[in-house]
């Protein structure tokens, strides 16, 4: 599975990398409103939720499923400013059609991937929109309804809490992270002049590839979702546009709707976080131990090493039965195997195995 990004044809200098405040914002809120996504951070969480006065707190609950399960589309900027201002000053260029349309994209369109006409001019999108609102709750459904009947107010309200987010603790943050993420995109930059895109991608995210063809040529990114798009989606700013992020991992954010120049948000590398495992291996590790003969020949294999009769016999099947089981095992990088003398000993990789619900977590995050 992956989401695929058309780039037959793109200049190089089409492909840009930048950090972006307001993205980094929505990474922060996004933080903030789902720890359980993000294990790193619950110390920053915990005491940034406990800072915050009432009323900011109480408003970020309004908005905050423009953040939550996703991030839409209005937070990551095809074109980041130097500042969050910058950023906001950008969004509100952004017609009333459009931006409501992209805000509901997440949560209550039909289609992520399918253009659907803008709520604030078709009467069953808006009917259906305000349903899938209800839905989500009495908080949602009503912030929906500002959006629907005075979407200005609601665009100056919106831009409001983020101004006041800045002044409760994102400025702070983004004076520290933000000199990390600008040198991260220079040198995401320097390499991609440098050593070409086939190169930048898996420095940028393990998750992350070119596919290259006699025809053409894509960006392939590692996630369970599957969609496509092109660098030319929106034909009067053709590229690509790649956002570093602190609080990012583990998602991996791709924002390709139709229409929209596509923007790929990454988190910066960190000697801390663990390698990311791509989605085959992992659904092959998962299929590996789904069998239950070789669940308990990875009990004892956990144990200590053994040769292929050992299990045999301590299992009561042949050797041939036992050799395909740790074949599929070993496959899978389950267990390690090492010659002594005349013996091969087989033995459970204590660390891969430790390791695997935090990829499948990793992974279905992403």
């Amino acid at each position: 599975m992956a989401n695929v990004i058309d780039i037959t044809g793109l200049p190089q200098e089409r492909v840009v990398f930048c950090p972006s405040p307001l993205a980094e914002l929505s990474a922060a809120l996004h933080a903030l409103s789902e720890p359980g996504h993000h294990p790193g951070l619950h110390g920053w969480v915990t005491a940034t939720n406990a800072a915050l006065k009432t009323d900011l707190a109480d408003r970020l609950c309004e908005a905050d499923f423009l953040w939550r399960s996703t991030r839409s589309d209005i937070l990551l900027p095809a074109r980041p400013g130097a500042t969050l201002a910058e950023d906001l000053d950008e969004l509100d260029k952004i017609d009333d059609e459009r931006f409501v349309a992209s805000a509901f994209e997440i949560n209550c369109s039909a289609s992520y991937t399918r253009c659907t006409p803008s709520p604030l001019v078709d009467a069953n999108e808006r009917a259906r929109v305000r349903e899938m609102a209800a839905a989500r709750g009495p908080r949602q459904a009503a912030f929906t309804d500002r959006m629907l009947t005075d979407p200005d107010g609601l665009r100056v309200w919106l831009r409001r809490l983020f101004e006041d987010c800045e002044d409760a603790f994102f400025g702070d943050i983004w004076r520290r992270v933000g000199v990390q993420l600008a040198a991260d995109a220079r040198h995401k930059t320097e390499l991609l002049r440098h050593k070409g895109l086939a190169e930048t991608l898996p420095a940028t995210s393990a998750a992350l590839s070119l596919e290259e063809t006699a025809t053409g040529a894509r960006i392939l990114v590692d996630k369970l979702a599957v969609g496509r798009t092109t660098a030319y989606a929106d034909p009067g700013d053709p590229g690509v546009t790649f956002v570093p992020t602190s609080f990012g991992w583990p998602h991996l954010l791709v924002s390709h709707a139709p229409g929209w120049r596509p923007v790929l948000q990454y988190p910066v590398a960190d000697t801390e976080l663990p390698a990311t495992a791509t989605l085959e291996l992992i659904q092959q590790r998962l299929e590996a131990l789904g069998h239950p003969m070789r669940m308990q020949l990875c009990r004892t294999l956990s144990r200590g090493p053994h040769t292929t009769g050992e299990l045999a016999t301590a299992f009561g099947i042949t050797s041939p039965e036992v050799s395909r089981h740790i074949a599929t095992l070993k496959k899978a990088g389950l267990i390690q195997t090492r010659r002594r003398g005349r013996y091969v000993l087989h033995q459970l990789d204590l660390q891969v195995v430790a390791r695997l619900g935090s990829d499948f977590l990793e992974g279905v995050l992403r």
